[in-house]
């Protein structure tokens, strides 16, 4: 018997004729209603919901008990009048920790009634602690999650349950026939494994079919058809048959070109599969050398299509990631624009999210050159503004790719120069082909909230020198191409012509499988060091019908210097707001801080500001506060306006805010940090900027969001958290997920605990800031109540879980650092903080670090969120320790010379593994926050401000030390230089308007020995303690002296 035929009766689980057992579950935010309706056959059940904008998502449950053969299907009727959202169907199993499931990100919901199948391995699984074991299930789910939102209803009849026989049974070899045969070329050849011999039809009839039974029904994904050189089809359908009389045709090829073709199925199943053959490429009868059937993985998506094809395919013709290795990239976008581009360490540039790449090849001295052959380089323009570039190196020339953006947002275009090279010794001819194919930068691996890899492209043309794709996107040669060709994915894919110096003679295709492909060619005949430049753009949005293209190379040249030149101009304009001087050895600091204030303006949507451009194209209030105060310190305060005005119309009516917002609307799962970061946003930004008139107009927001954490902090005062073993969770506010270590379980998280804590203080701040004395009264009272609950309870989970650390969460006595480490900075506690447990949980993680340092862990990956623990080690003066962090986690950045973080650093670069998304912004700011406090920060216990105390000793020493300019602070706009001098003394030139804090002015002497005298404006002065110096007076020129 063959894999995955049925072997017992389907078992109906609910007809619906009643919706006994059934219960709807929405999230905060959404309705849902279920009801009787008709059905297919009786009665069905109709799931009514709206989302009201928000983004959240419902689930209609049904409980019943199960257990699981090794292979099954289920089967159930749908339709629905709705937009597309995101669509699963779950098995949970009795524990209800456990859940497998089917996820369609974007759901086409059918107006007519559709049969589904779910079959075992259509299921994933999805989180919990069993793996993927699937022995027993407690509950059946349908779920609804937002995606175009909206509102709508969906109607589920015939709920259905067969068990299967096992995956892994035997599978028979088919049994084989053909409409004809000539003598000596049976059909049997086509299937014997032997590439020396194969089916031969007859001669004389178009019309022939090759026919393979495979004695039951059988599970596959597609085929690879091997054609006969000379005789092949152009045109055949592949149909289907479960009983060898009734044919469904399920794909037709149109045009193939012979050779090999690889025909996707997917998830087909049946009996018998018959090749129609209509057409012969010389009308003298078919030839197939070999065929062979498929497994269902070879074409389940079509990533694993295109890897099952890229396997066979020479290296290089096809993208990297679907070979499995790694792939890294940047974002090339204009600030505050809702598109951008990514281009990859290879030179292959993704036009657009979801859309199409364009990868550049270089036909020379008979053969193609690919990123496989080359070697490949990366910079920044200035080594920090955003416009990227690739450099191949190859033994005959050398091919820099840049991209840039420019142009207002919402009319913005990304223009490319390749700039190709003769290294050689002689003169040389080279074709450069443009070539798009419906691959993203993005890896396959890369499917948070979208999906990377393979794309589509229906339909690509080029008409009047401009490529059009898929009606809506364009290609515009501002450079003259010497010619385009395009091909249908059957007809072979681009890189087949291109292998041979050619393209196709087609200059459009239309591909019902979504994977056309096309070139522009240029032809480039050099001396030995001659240059050729060709200009291409690309509008991100609507396309102008008098823009220029194919343009002479002056002209050409001309228009991109410009562009060029003004877009440097601007980013540098941007960018360097605030100065920071830093010896060459430290210029990677600087350009760190610069690239990743653009890259947060370019992954910002209007005033929304997102933590990515792709995976994490959401804005959370978590990551935009952090990323807030980071913008603050860099001169951008209008930014953090626009977000905090932007983000404070999503308030919930009950006073909670969102933990995130994208196109869809507000997520309604409750993360409990959210509140008090945006208090603290609020007052970081008024702290920065005395802008009380924006404090004025959102006072209502604010004191409506205290009172929702006076009611959270309520909810854990009952009765039921006085008992031993809930007295850690007393006052607390409730568990949620806000960190990703809780998503499948919400935890008590001291993290949300401390960002709460945090708002209460800054509320009560805001309160005297406004005036609102009773009110400032109030949330100091709140304040300090629940700062004794939070210590109270720390040493309470410490105890319970038999610790000396402080946990992550209060109720799982986890280990967790860098989120602990906030109640330092921001939050500003450290003086609180339970000892020695503190130190304890400090020692611990310098443990951990040092183990993965030295190889010594069994860790392969880290999150840089750890760069945050850096501020903490500033404000706690563990300088050198600060300093060897930010060393390791410098070295983390993909690639180095485009100065950013993924969410995940892999210890092994090039394991094919997710890795967030590039550049991770938050991580990002973390860094321009911990980096800016090594320089200058303010702090909280007295409220003064710091000056110098991260500065290196040899920064010090450099020619012309360490400077800032222009640099905000809290108590006004900062400029220092610190420089060690010829006589020995080390000077410290402040200027600026600085209001001298309550706390005054800390200056550290970074030298290892301690200074003996301090002059401040040429007179002694008695503030020296230690290394460090009191000043109380601005302007300031300090100079310290030692022995």
């Amino acid at each position: 018997m063959s894999a995955g035929a049925a072997w017992a009766e389907p078992v109906v689980l609910d007809d619906f004729e009643n919706l006994e057992g059934w219960t709807a579950i929405p999230s905060k935010g959404v309705d849902v209603e279920i009801a009787q309706d008709e059905g297919q056959d009786g009665m069905a059940m109709r799931i009514d919901f709206d989302f009201h904008g928000n983004s959240g998502f419902i689930i209609v449950r049904k409980t019943l008990t199960m257990a699981m053969p090794t292979n099954f299907a289920f089967h159930y009727s749908i339709r629905g009048t709705s937009p597309p959202n995101a669509f699963e169907f779950k098995l949970v199993d009795p524990t209800a920790m456990n859940v497998w499931r089917t996820h369609e990100r974007s759901y086409e919901f059918p107006r007519q009634w559709k049969r589904v199948a779910v079959k075992r391995r259509h299921l994933d699984f999805a989180w919990g602690p069993a793996g993927d074991h699937l022995r027993e299930v407690g509950a059946i789910e349908f779920a609804i999650s937002s995606g175009e939102g909206g509102k709508g209803s969906v109607w589920i009849d015939r709920l259905t349950f067969e068990e299967r026989l096992g995956i892994d049974g035997d599978v028979w070899p088919p049994n084989v026939r053909a409409s004809s045969t000539f003598e000596g070329f049976d059909a049997q050849r086509a299937v014997d494994g032997d590439p020396a011999t194969q089916w031969k039809s007859g001669t004389l009839s178009e019309n022939q079919w090759y026919l393979m039974d495979f004695q039951n029904l059988r599970e596959y994904g597609g085929l690879v058809i091997d054609w006969d050189l000379d005789d092949y089809a152009n045109a055949y359908d592949v149909q289907v048959s479960d009983d060898g009389s009734d044919w469904q045709t399920v794909i037709r090829i149109p045009a193939s070109n012979g050779g090999r073709d690889y025909v996707s199925l997917p998830d087909m199943e049946s009996r018998y599969l018959r090749l129609d053959l209509k057409r012969s490429s010389r009308g003298r009868g078919y030839g197939i050398a070999g065929i062979s059937v498929q497994p269902y993985q070879f074409s389940a998506t079509p990533n694993q299509f295109f890897e099952s094809v890229a396997r066979d395919a020479k290296p290089g013709l096809y993208p990297r990631y679907l070979l499995g290795q790694q792939s890294y990239w940047t974002v090339v976008g204009v600030a505050g624009d809702d598109r951008e581009a990514l281009v990859n360490t290879d030179g292959m540039i993704e036009v657009q999210k979801n859309r199409f790449s364009i990868e550049p090849f270089v036909y020379v001295d008979g053969s193609l050159v690919t990123w496989r052959d080359v070697e490949t380089s990366q910079e920044l323009e200035d080594g920090y503004l955003p416009i990227p570039s690739v450099t191949w190196t190859h033994p005959a020339f050398r091919l820099k790719v840049t991209a840039i953006a420019a142009g207002r947002p919402g009319e913005s275009s990304l223009y490319l120069r390749y700039r190709l090279r003769n290294i050689s010794e002689r003169a040389q001819l080279f074709d450069l082909y443009l070539a798009a194919r419906p691959f993203q930068v993005s890896p396959p691996w890369q499917s948070l909230n979208f999906q990377g890899g393979a794309t589509t492209i229906s339909r690509i043309a080029y008409k009047d020198g401009v490529v059009k794709v898929d009606d809506d996107k364009f290609i515009v040669p501002l450079s003259k191409a010497d010619q385009f060709g395009a091909s249908r994915f059957m007809d072979g894919n681009i890189t087949e012509h291109l292998r041979n110096g050619i393209l196709p003679i087609a200059v459009s295709a239309d591909d019902e499988l979504g994977y056309a492909s096309g070139a522009l060619g240029y032809r480039l005949d050099l001396p030995p060091g001659g240059v050729r430049e060709i200009f291409v753009r690309v509008p991100f949005h609507a396309l102008d019908p008098n823009a220029p293209a194919g343009l002479s190379d002056e002209e050409a040249l001309r228009r991109w210097t410009t562009v060029f030149l003004d877009t440097k101009e601007e980013w540098r304009r941007v960018l360097n707001r605030v100065v920071v001087e830093l010896p060459s050895s430290a210029r990677d600091y600087v350009n760190t801080i610069r690239s990743t204030l653009a890259y947060i303006l370019i992954n910002a949507d209007g005033p929304a500001l997102q933590p990515g451009p792709r995976a994490y194209e959401r804005s959370w209030i978590r990551d935009g506060s952090l990323t807030s105060a980071a913008l603050l310190r860099l001169g951008h305060p209008e930014k953090v306006r626009d977000f905090i005005r932007w983000y404070s119309t999503f308030q919930f009516e009950s006073g909670r805010f969102p933990c995130c917002i994208d196109w869809r609307g507000a997520d309604t799962v409750p993360e409990n940090d959210s509140n008090g970061q945006f208090i603290y946003l609020l007052a970081e930004y008024y702290r920065f900027t005395r802008d009380v008139g924006l404090v004025s107009e959102l006072w209502p927001i604010l004191v409506k969001t205290v009172d929702y954490i006076e009611v959270m902090v309520h909810e854990r005062m009952t009765d039921e958290y006085r008992t031993p073993e809930t007295l850690a969770l007393y006052g607390l506010v409730p568990d949620s997920i806000s960190h990703e270590g809780y998503s499948s379980n919400p935890a008590h998280a001291y993290w949300d605990n401390l960002f709460t804590l945090l708002g209460l203080k800054e509320a009560t701040m805001l309160a005297a800031a406004v005036g609102e004395r009773e009110a400032a009264e109030r949330f100091a009272r709140l304040r300090d109540r629940f700062r004794e609950t939070l210590y109270a309870s720390m040493l309470r989970s410490i105890e319970q879980h038999r610790i000396d650390f402080i946990p992550g969460a209060a109720d799982l006595g986890d280990f967790d650092f860098t989120a602990t480490a906030i109640a330092v900075d921001p939050v500003g506690e450290l003086r609180y903080l339970p000892q020695p447990a503190f130190d304890r949980t400090l020692d611990l993680y310098f443990d951990y670090f040092d183990a993965r340092k030295d190889n010594r862990g069994h860790q392969d990956n880290y999150a840089p969120y750890e760069i945050r623990i850096v501020r903490a080690l500033v404000r706690m003066g563990a300088i050198d320790r600060a300093h060897e962090l930010l060393a390791f986690f410098m070295q983390g950045q993909r690639p180095q010379a485009w100065n950013q973080w993924g969410e995940i650093v892999w210890l092994d670069p090039d394991a094919p593994r997710f890795v967030g998304d590039i550049p991770h912004t938050w991580i990002g700011a973390e860094y321009v926050s911990a980096v800016l406090a090594m320089l200058a920060y303010e702090r909280e216990g007295d409220e003064a401000l710091v000056i110098g105390a991260g500065v290196r000793p040899e920064w010090a020493a450099s020619d012309g030390g360490v400077a800032v300019k222009r640099l905000p602070t809290t108590a006004g706009t900062l400029n220092y230089r610190m420089r060690l001098r010829d006589d020995g003394a080390l000077s410290v030139d402040m200027t600026g308007d600085i209001r001298v804090p309550p706390g005054k002015i800390i200056v550290t002497s970074p030298l290892d020995q301690p200074p003996v005298s301090v002059t401040v404006n040429g007179q002694d002065a008695s503030g020296l303690d230690g290394k460090t110096a009191t000043i109380d007076r601005f302007p300031a020129h300090v100079v310290f002296r030692y022995q």
